[in-house]
């Protein structure tokens, strides 16, 4: 066997082969290839565009928790003010209740002493009438009392 030959017959396999790779097998793997690499790029593109899409979405979270918040703190404020109103309606209300009970006690407290000075009177004078009836009982007798009754009738 020549070795020229036998290279030249390797030769001729080899251009063959690379001739049926380049028709038959490379056509496909290049073809898969590309939708890998398309596969690949639209891949990367759909995660940025779901990276932007979460930023979005954190920022829309966040303003929604502001705006929450700005809520939360306007309604405690409402009620704040709205139990302080109360509060103070509860104040004015005891303070009339108060001066109107204080009133009407001092209108009892008034009549009471107007009751009892009349009382008093009563019981003075009728001392005063049982006095002058012992006094008058011992100072003056019958016949000095007409006199004086006599007296009386005619200055008059």
């Amino acid at each position: 066997m020549n070795i020229n030959l036998t290279m030249i017959g390797q030769l001729i396999m080899f251009a063959m082969f690379t001739w049926f790779c380049m028709k038959f097998v490379w056509p496909p793997i290049v073809a898969a290839m590309e939708a890998r690499k398309k596969r690949i790029e639209s891949g990367l593109i759909a995660a940025e565009r779901g990276l932007s899409e979460h930023k979005e979405a954190q920022q829309k979270a966040q303003e929604m928790i502001n705006q929450s918040k700005d809520q939360a703190a306007a309604i405690i404020a409402n009620a704040t003010k709205q139990a302080s109103g109360m509060v103070e309606d509860a104040k004015d209300t005891a303070s009339q209740e108060a001066e109107r009970i204080k009133t009407q006690a001092h209108a009892e407290i008034e009549q009471e002493s107007k009751r009892v000075r009349n009382e008093l009177k009563d019981q003075v004078s009728i001392l005063v009438m049982q006095g002058v009836g012992a006094v008058l009982d011992k100072e003056v007798d019958g016949e000095t009392h007409q006199g004086m009754l006599t007296k009386l009738s005619q200055t008059l």
